[in-house]
């Protein structure tokens, strides 16, 4: 099983959008999907339809320990389960303030429930902030997939991003990978977003090989600016649903394809090691 944490500690750069579109798309490919909401804001629980009230059961209730995790998924599609958030995640940090192993009990949760026999990926839509829900993403993950807007401040913090990693790497989980970034809202006309692109491509082909990151890769994909991926979560729906053909539908489908690859090469690097 895949375990993806989609992150970023900036807001607004499309972590949402392509959670929701991963996921479904994931599942359009046959995989058996679970997205877990881990935003406060709930955003891809109502991007999927899904909106919790009172007596809905959310992935607040596993950090609570009021249920275990497989209580609070839902099937919202063909092969595509969701975890709801919902506002009461918000209070995580200050419940789990002295709890001791805070940083794992999503990890544990999904141990528990037996997560890797019903699922072929997990993808975690983290809150834009560095935080106890995150960092237990980030203790049950293996990979990071992180969105990127093309922009000159956004490349700025990605550095920070990447340090975090390689902390929770060193102290937490030492399975964690950045596996990609990927680029979204791309202004394919504009010199910004190419000369932002060949400094991260640089920047990565000098990093230490030993690095958390070292493998990360930018997708060839771009996410273009798409108004249908920007209409689809009125509709409760993703972009494959919403509008099958437009631009946008058509850039996640292939960031999943490209996602998928990564499966061909982990089977052939574990016959290699075997």
């Amino acid at each position: 099983m895949r375990i993806i944490a989609v992150m970023n500690q900036k807001g607004g750069v499309g972590k949402t959008t392509t959670s929701v579109n991963l996921a479904a798309g994931l599942a359009h490919q046959g995989r058996r999907v679970c997205l877990i909401d881990l935003d406060p804001q709930a955003h891809s629980s109502i991007h999927l339809g899904v909106e919790v009230l009172g007596g809905t059961d959310s992935i607040y209730q596993v950090f609570a320990g009021a249920k275990p995790f497989h209580e609070v998924t839902q099937l919202v599609s063909k092969n595509l389960w969701l975890s709801p958030a919902d506002i009461d995640l918000a209070a995580t940090e200050l419940e789990l303030v002295d709890a001791p192993g805070r940083e794992y009990v999503l990890k544990q949760a999904l141990t528990s429930s037996n997560a890797a026999e019903k699922f072929d990926y997990i993808v975690m839509d983290c809150p834009p902030s560095l935080g106890v829900l995150t960092i237990n993403a980030l203790s049950a993950a293996n990979e990071v997939l992180i969105p990127l807007q093309p922009h000159f401040f956004a490349l700025q913090g990605l550095s920070k991003l990447f340090e975090t990693t390689a902390l929770v790497t060193r102290r937490l989980n030492r399975d964690l990978k950045v596996s990609g970034v990927a680029l979204c809202l791309f202004d394919t006309g504009t010199r910004l977003a190419g000369d932002v692109t060949d400094d991260l491509m640089m920047f990565l082909e000098q990093s230490d090989p030993q690095a958390p990151w070292a493998d990360a890769k930018v997708f060839n994909t771009k996410i273009r600016r798409n108004i249908k991926l920007a209409e689809a979560p009125s509709h409760g729906i993703s972009i494959f649903q919403y509008a099958p053909t437009s631009a946008g539908a058509l850039d996640y489908q292939n960031l999943v394809l490209e996602v998928i690859e990564a499966e061909a090469k982990a089977s052939i690097d574990q016959r290699h090691a075997a």
